[in-house]
């Protein structure tokens, strides 16, 4: 009987979930800022322009590089900390998934394997289906916006 209580916690606990999103936001959140935006967000508009150029080759529209690149640089950094802290997590995961899925096509074209742009864009894609949870500023701050 002992061995089947152990196996229901594994296979049988549902409960848990704003834990685990709680637990995904503040591993990825900070990884993806401080391996990817950080170095982009302060490196300023010649860093950008070549950012932006990943959608602007594939889009035309090549004045917008600059940007284009800036929201790149500040939804790999600015938006990775919100979804951290579970603030605007939709629309911050909305902007980091965009981008990641941005780099994922640039990769593809270049023949290469988008690896790390896959996962980033996967998590964003389910925070933007589940939201953040309860354990976020955003369900402090605006749950009686969104609950009935």
């Amino acid at each position: 009987m002992d061995s089947i209580k152990k196996l229901s916690l594994l296979i049988g606990n549902y409960t848990k979930t704003d834990r685990g999103l709680l637990l995904l936001r503040i591993a990825f959140g900070p990884l993806m800022f401080y391996s990817h935006g950080l170095n982009k967000i302060l490196a300023g508009p010649e860093r950008w322009g070549r950012l932006g150029g990943a959608l602007t080759d594939l889009i035309g529209l090549d004045f917008l590089r600059t940007f284009f690149g800036f929201m790149a640089s500040f939804s790999e950094s600015v938006c990775a900390l919100l979804i951290a802290v579970g603030l605007f997590t939709r629309l911050s995961s909305f902007l980091l998934f965009f981008t990641m899925f941005i780099a994922s096509a640039k990769h593809f074209a270049d023949g290469d394997l988008p690896e790390m742009a896959l996962l980033y864009g996967v998590f964003c894609f389910f925070l933007i289906l589940t939201g953040p949870g309860k354990y976020s500023l955003d369900k402090k701050y605006f749950f009686k916006y969104f609950e009935k």
